[in-house]
């Protein structure tokens, strides 16, 4: 009787190790550490936003979806800026600035324009090639998601008030 009784209290620690395992959330890939050459000159790190969560949007001045999902992405930022919540735009390389920046000027996008000088933050980010692309970072530099194409705005606006009520509750 005993035997069965350790066989059995054997079996069930060893599934509870495997679904311990299986069924814990995977560990997030960490953010690329880039240097981030901003639209008005100066230089800052992605490091720099550690804390507070990012949201990262690859765009181009050529791309009817970017251009067409910028109005969200004011409001989402307008609407969560002032609570840590950050955007970083990153033109592409290949678009000239002073596209960049009319267009920026145009849509009155009050978030933070990188270049993407070279490609290098593009590189670092998966090789992205596709606009628009857009990367969630959580506030302890954690990479959420990386996708490509349109983005369910309410449901990212969800993801990120849970961020910013953890980071007030840490």
């Amino acid at each position: 009787m005993r035997k069965e009784w350790f066989a059995g209290g054997l079996a069930l620690i060893v599934l509870a190790a495997v679904a311990f395992v299986w069924l814990a959330p995977p560990a997030r890939e960490s953010a690329p550490e880039v240097a981030l050459p901003l639209l008005e000159g100066e230089r800052t790190e992605l490091a720099a936003y550690r804390g507070e969560p990012v949201m990262v949007v690859f765009w181009a001045t050529s791309c009817p979806t970017c251009i067409d999902e910028m109005p969200d992405i004011v409001a989402l930022y307008e609407e969560l800026g002032d609570q840590g919540f950050n955007v970083l735009g990153v033109a592409m390389d290949y678009d000239p600035v002073d596209r960049v920046r009319a267009l920026v000027e145009r849509k009155q996008l009050p978030y933070t324009i990188v270049i993407d000088e070279g490609g290098d933050i593009a590189r670092a980010f998966n090789n992205v090639r596709v606009t628009p692309t857009t990367v969630l970072i959580d506030p302890q530099g954690g990479v959420v998601w990386q996708r490509i194409g349109h983005l369910n705005f309410p449901a990212i606006r969800e993801q990120v008030i849970g961020m910013l009520g953890e980071e007030q509750s840490a």
